[in-house]
């Protein structure tokens, strides 16, 4: 073998081992690449996911109610998150806390937080979005036993700190997509009974009915559980 195709032969073994080495190092490299993006997918679904559930978390909050006991209320801001804003921002600055529920049907729901106690409502107080389908707003928390939702005039937007927790299912069905659904009672659902079946005066309320309480029944304390 003459010197010359030593020679080339030399050089083509050369050039396979660089071609071999590129193609290691490129694989390599694919190999980092994929691995550094499954690693960042890992993070930011860890972090969707916590980020979901801080937004999204239910809210307890629980009513004290003087004679009867206490409501403990799981509020959904998945399904409503202006209105268990604009509720739990009155539970927190007091607002509840000596009202009354000053409507009450039994076998239909029981209403209280109108700071006037009559049912006519406040109007200096900041109404809010209704959360519901007929008003162009998704909710799919349908209104059933233990279901919480905002009081409202015919305006849709009109709800202000005005709620009514219902008491039986065959009764408020037709409420769901109508009324902003929000909630539900985890425990205290035979304080809501005994409420409903109190005695009632022979006063009329704001509806022209004669649903007001005998005797007042007081909110003494409203609270978020944290």
């Amino acid at each position: 073998m003459s010197n010359k195709s030593a020679r080339k032969r030399v050089m083509r073994y050369q050039q396979q081992l660089l071609k071999e080495e590129k193609r290691k190092k490129r694989r390599k490299a694919l190999i980092i690449s994929v691995s550094v993006l499954s690693v960042l997918i890992v993070i930011a679904s860890v972090v969707c996911s916590y980020l979901f559930l801080v937004k999204w978390k239910p809210v307890t909050v629980v009513l004290e109610v003087e004679g009867y006991g206490d409501i403990t209320l799981e509020l959904y801001p998945y399904y409503a998150p202006i209105t268990v804003e604009n509720f739990v921002s009155y539970v927190e600055e007091g607002f509840y806390d000596g009202l009354t529920f000053h409507r009450v049907i039994q076998n239909f729901m029981i209403q209280g937080g109108d700071p006037t106690g009559t049912g006519m409502g406040d109007s200096s107080l900041e109404k809010i979005k209704g959360e519901f389908s007929a008003n162009g707003v998704k909710n799919n928390l349908k209104f059933e036993r233990g279901v919480i939702g905002m009081a409202r005039s015919s305006d849709y937007d009109s709800a202000t700190s005005q709620f009514f927790i219902c008491q039986e299912d065959d009764q408020v069905s037709h409420l769901s997509g109508q009324y902003a659904a929000f909630g539900r009672v985890v425990d205290g659902m035979e304080v809501v009974d005994s409420i409903a079946a109190c005695d009632k005066t022979t006063e009329v309320d704001s509806s022209g009915q004669h649903y007001v309480p005998a005797e007042k029944i007081i909110i003494t304390r409203a609270y978020v559980v944290e």
